[in-house]
């Protein structure tokens, strides 16, 4: 603490690295580094983590799945984990239990403290390297400093950018700058919005809806933006999800003008809502609000200038990157800058300008060749404006937020810059598809157990298990198809040391799972754990010329399971019992190491 007498305190926390931004890039880098041994401390400067997929914007996480419309694309790794487990313990799709199984997985994270409320105000420059940067911490009054040997920049603001001196880019590039055909002929300062939504509830009985005096008034549909494919229409399962739409900013300032931002979006809002209410025949009059967005979710603001800049073109010809360690697949969805008012100048309030599904994203824009130790993840990376209109969706930055807390861990150990990791690239690609990370067109390396044992199962085809591919990929399931019985097995030329056993299970990769409240899209799964997941199986081991159990698993409820096992065996069977009320499943990866 500080000498007596200073009114604020100051605490001070070592740690190997940073990261400032708890929204789901953030979190995602975060659990990575610190599952890897790293200390790591997150700071966020809200009570709730997530960013826009927290309570306080309820924005649901799309990515290169197109929420549920291209099947077997949803991105694993963490951002699966996170979403079953909300799944098994959030049935009712409530957003503070959302809140609270963010909550849970960052504060009880062994390697890993987590500092809420503590918004970043400073940065400590040691020549070209950040020492430490502080935060004040609004429920304590006290001023948090961290130093740490790498930070990553997660605030989707770019915030270490100003404060570091750290070349940055807000708005849009000229056309001509990266030969990008959907950018503006000039550059200019435009982004895309932010969008504040209300969210609306149905009951029994008639709802009356008075607005206040300060609300907008819209008499006519054709007051209302309309997408690319015609008129919008109100459609009756959206009270309860909000409407994009409502959208301003990109005209303004998107970090200095939000307060008047958001006063104005919340005119619009009940307004809109004042028009289904009161100005039209939607269905609506059973429905009340119950929901007030108050903290705009933003989609652009500053991006850094990494060391490489991704952009349409990269996209559009599929990232086929030697250096890809992540991906997306959102269409490029570029927000009209003058958002709801869009409309008032005849322009669609939103363009969705094709992208193949998935591409991938380089190492390479996920950190500075300016200063040493800074990583960036989530929409302030290094990209264009146009290809942050793809990338900025959340899914999409939980990818790179895992790759950049995986890519700190390998630094820390190796003692070498964010930027020398990319002479180990293979080395940190093998170990996002060890953690169940999905990279195109970079299969896994297996273990030598794995790949030496011989593989049998009780019926089927079982080679799939360990070909590398965790997933269907196009036609291909890459999968053992089994029925609650049936076992797979590897067994050993002699007794061998066996460590762990590592599966990728089914987890229905065809279905979105995006929390929102009242679902909606027509490949949506039940707010349940999916019922092909496997919900008990056994690990049992060959020994003394046998079969004996090793381990049983009950109430399983993930896609990625890693046991340790940590016996001499000749074998090692995985035997499927029970799935969560469907009797058909899948194994995508089994490996003994």
């Amino acid at each position: 603490m500080s000498t007596q007498g200073d009114p604020w305190p100051q605490v001070r926390h070592e740690a190997d690295f940073c990261v400032v931004g708890g929204g789901m890039a953030g979190i995602c880098a975060a659990l990575a580094a610190a599952r890897r041994g790293a200390r790591v401390v997150l700071m966020h400067d809200r009570p709730v983590l997530g960013g826009n997929a927290s309570s306080e914007c309820r924005v649901p996480i799309c990515g290169a799945d197109r929420a549920g419309q291209i099947p077997y694309l949803r991105e694993t790794g963490i951002l699966e984990e996170l979403r079953l487990d909300n799944l098994h313990r959030n049935p009712n799709r409530d957003y503070s239990i959302w809140d609270l199984i963010l909550y849970d997985k960052a504060q009880y994270q062994p390697n890993l403290t987590l500092l809420l409320n503590c918004s970043c105000l400073d940065a400590k420059m040691s020549g070209n390297a950040i020492e430490s940067v502080t935060g004040w911490q609004l429920t304590t009054q006290t001023h948090q400093t961290v130093k740490a040997k790498i930070f990553a920049d997660c605030s989707g603001d770019a915030v270490l950018a100003p404060l570091t001196g750290h070349p940055f880019r807000m708005g849009r590039e000229a056309r001509s700058e990266y030969g990008e055909s959907i950018a503006p002929e000039e550059a200019d300062d435009c982004t895309m919005g932010m969008t504040c939504f209300v969210q609306a509830r149905e009951y029994d009985t008639p709802q009356p809806f008075e607005p206040p005096p300060w609300a907008h008034r819209y008499d006519s549909v054709d007051q209302l933006p309309f997408d690319p494919h015609g008129r919008y229409e109100i459609e009756h399962r959206s009270f309860g999800l909000g409407y994009w739409w409502v959208e301003l900013g990109g005209e303004q300032h998107s970090i200095h003008d939000t307060e008047e931002i958001r006063e104005e979006l919340l005119r619009i809002a009940l307004g809109v809502w004042d028009h289904i209410k009161n100005r039209g025949d939607y269905g609506a009059d059973n429905w009340a609000l119950e929901w007030i967005q108050f903290l705009p979710a933003k989609r652009e603001s500053r991006r850094y200038l990494g060391a490489h800049v991704l952009t349409q073109n990269d996209l559009e010809s599929e990232g086929r990157f030697e250096d890809v360690v992540a991906y997306g697949g959102w269409t490029m969805d570029d927000h009209h800058p003058a958002g709801f008012n869009s409309v008032k100048v005849g322009a669609p309030a939103t363009i969705y300008h094709p992208t193949p599904s998935p591409y991938g994203i380089p190492y390479r824009s996920l950190y500075s060749e300016k200063i040493a130790n800074l990583m960036f993840a989530g929409r302030c990376h290094s990209a264009t404006h146009s290809a942050l209109s793809s990338t900025r969706v959340m899914g999409t930055c939980s990818s790179m937020g895992q790759a950049v807390g995986t890519a700190s861990a390998l630094a820390v150990s190796r003692g070498i810059a964010p930027a020398g990791v990319l002479d180990n690239i293979a080395e940190l690609q093998q170990e996002l598809l060890a953690d169940d990370c999905y990279l195109p067109w970079a299969p896994q390396v297996l273990p030598p157990l794995t790949r030496s044992a011989k593989l049998s199962a009780s019926q089927g085809k079982p080679e799939p298990v360990r070909d590398g591919v965790g997933r269907p990929v196009g036609t291909d399931p890459h999968a053992w198809a089994c029925k609650s019985g049936d076992w797979i097995a590897y067994t050993f030329e002699r007794e061998a040391p066996v460590e762990t056993v590592t599966l990728a299970l089914d987890s229905d990769l065809e279905k979105d799972i995006a929390l929102s409240l009242y679902g909606g899209h027509h490949n949506q799964a039940e707010p349940r754990v999916p019922d092909v997941v496997p919900r008990t199986f056994r690990i049992e081991g060959f020994s003394g010329g046998e079969w004996e159990l090793v381990q049983e698993v009950r109430d399983n409820h993930q896609r990625f399971v890693r046991l340790p096992i940590s016996r001499r065996l000749s074998g090692v069977r995985l035997v499927l019992q029970e799935m969560w009320g469907g009797t058909e499943s899948r194994v995508y990866a089994f490996h003994v190491a």
